[in-house]
């Protein structure tokens, strides 16, 4: 160890190493590209507020996800502006290398210090290949977030797994961890750098892992031919592993690596859990139900709103179940001044001149296919008809630069809005990130929700709307399976036992019609306890709670 990686060492007796392949902390730091990102984000600034002696691992993207734009006839096309670190990230006086593609290739770090509500603070470390001494292939590695082709995702994941942990090493960190944290398969390969450190022994590097897996899609789940990983990561890779996929089809799974080498595993909610251990019956998989970081997703009204009402609600969120204190005006208020944020920001974008006295539902996220974000469009004469100037709506997404599928979504999004125009106000706002979640999520009426049950892992958009007062309209899929209370919190719709999109619209279509529009446009008190009962629910679906259940369940030793 150099004299400078000696003083980095002080102060490092971290027993939590958290990777990630993204990780969402602000909308200034273009390091994740969705739900992922931003859940890893929510859990270091949760574990921060709880004292924690955690450290986390990423990569450094310099040209992050992408920056969206959208036609007017729909079509997506990406840019990638240039994001420099400096002075959100501190460069770090540490430099190694990795050998890929059969050649050394230098790692430069980065640290951002989260501070959490009580002064306690997590150093993120982030993993750089743009750097001088690099030939141009490697340092375009690290650039940007999920781009390129398998040797590109390889080349990324092994410098997350492999990297990190001889990062780890550098900064004098890794005889002090007790449960390195997997968020999902990229980081594997870290199993196989602590396989390595600990000669081999596979208990050893067991008893230290823990694993979270998000994805209940079987082709979300990496996996990479052998050879192609032999060529790419020379001998960074032992032989005569175990591993099912690698001895019957000569593949590198992800997950499956994950799993293996780890001593506790979890889905991340109840019913994903179920679907997990289904997916990988092999092994012992848990659940613990996401939850967000409520001091940054509650919009700066009810912030103020909160804070005057219950000053430490911030620290202790279960405050937030006396929500009966406030005066109803106080809650309408602060509510339509949120809607007026959202709208004024959505009229100068599109010009659609959307109203803040009619009822208006949301839906933003990623454009997939087992999402349904057209699902309120299956038939657009029913739509009309039940909307009769009483509905707008605003969409927000993107697609992956290469998944035409995706982008074929938000084309028909935009062509629905086009045919539905004069009729119901659509608009999609484009460059979907952080910044425009918080305020879409604290500005709509009703939060909206159609994936193909069982294939939303956990769903923490809804759970951000309801912190602001902002009622469900959901399918009974990952966290809604456990919170939703029909009629009282919000609605499920569509039959959980059967799932097809002419159901699941005609469920959408009947309740809006029968429940969420009367009670928006005719009982007062009706929606007032509907708004209520939304920020008790999310009591429970805080980080706050989340990392309690982590920490009890999965880092403390026994």
């Amino acid at each position: 160890m150099t004299n400078s990686d000696s003083r980095l060492a002080k102060n490092t007796d971290f027993t939590i190493a958290y990777f990630s392949a993204e990780i969402g902390i602000s909308s200034q730091l273009p390091t994740y590209s969705g739900g992922l990102g931003v859940l890893a984000g929510d859990h270091i600034k949760s574990s921060a507020d709880a004292g924690l002696n955690m450290c986390a691992v990423t990569l450094l993207y310099k040209e992050g996800y992408f920056k969206q734009r959208i036609d007017e006839e729909g079509n997506q096309s990406e840019t990638f502006p240039r994001f420099d670190p400096y002075p959100m990230l501190k460069k770090l006086p540490v430099m190694f290398t990795l050998k890929l593609r059969n050649r050394d290739v230098w790692i430069q770090a980065f640290e951002y210090r989260f501070k959490g509500i009580t002064g306690h603070e997590i150093p993120i470390y982030f993993l750089d290949t743009d750097v001088a001494d690099n030939f141009h292939d490697d340092r375009v590695i690290t650039l940007r977030l999920y781009s390129g082709d398998k040797d590109h995702r390889i080349l990324q994941e092994a410098i997350l797994g492999f990297g990190g942990i001889q990062l780890l090493e550098k900064l004098g960190i890794n005889g002090s961890i007790e449960t390195y944290h997997m968020n999902e398969g990229h980081c594997s390969f870290l199993t196989l750098g602590l396989l390595d450190k600990f000669n081999n022994n596979e208990e050893i590097v067991r008893q230290h892992c823990h694993f979270t897996t998000h994805t209940p899609v079987e082709a979300g789940h990496d996996h990479f031919a052998k050879k192609r990983c032999d060529k790419l990561l020379h001998n960074l890779l032992p032989d005569n592993l175990n591993l099912p996929s690698l001895v019957q089809n000569s593949r590198w799974h992800m997950t499956e690596l994950g799993l293996y080498f780890s001593r506790s595993a979890n889905g991340v909610s109840k019913l994903h859990g179920g679907v997990a251990q289904e997916q990988f019956p092999e092994f012992n998989i848990g659940a613990i139900t996401n939850g967000v970081y409520h001091p940054y997703w509650v919009g700066k009204e009810f912030r103020e709103l909160y804070t005057k009402y219950f000053p430490d609600w911030k620290e202790n969120p279960q405050q937030l179940l006396n929500i009966d204190e406030i005066p109803d005006k106080e809650l309408l208020y602060m509510h339509q001044s949120h809607k007026h944020f959202l709208l004024g920001y959505a009229n100068s974008q599109t010009g659609k001149a959307l109203s803040e006295d009619v009822l208006t539902l949301g839906f933003a996220r990623r454009a997939a296919e087992y999402k349904r974000a057209r699902l309120i469009f299956h038939d657009l004469e029913r739509l009309i008809e039940i909307s009769e100037g009483k509905l707008q709506i605003v969409f927000a997404g993107k697609a992956h630069p290469n998944d035409r599928g995706g982008k074929q979504i938000i084309q028909n999004i935009v062509e629905d809005a086009n045919r539905l125009f004069g009729k119901v106000k659509v608009v999609f706002l484009e460059n979907y990130n952080m910044w425009l979640g918080k305020l879409i999520t604290s500005g709509v009426d009703v939060w909206v929700n159609t994936p193909l049950r069982p294939n939303e892992a956990s769903g923490t958009s809804g759970m951000k709307a309801a912190l602001n007062g902002i009622p469900n309209l959901s399918i009974l899929d990952g966290w809604w399976a456990e919170a939703c209370r029909h009629g009282e919190n919000g609605w499920a719709i569509g039959n959980p036992d059967k799932a097809d999109d002419e159901r699941d619209a005609a469920s959408l279509y009947n309740t809006l019609e029968k429940e969420v529009i009367p009670a928006y446009y005719s009982d007062h008190d009706i929606w007032l306890n509907l708004m209520r009962e939304s920020i008790k629910t999310s009591v429970q679906y805080t980080a706050h709670r989340m990392i309690q259940d982590y920490n009890e369940r999965y880092y403390s030793k026994k």
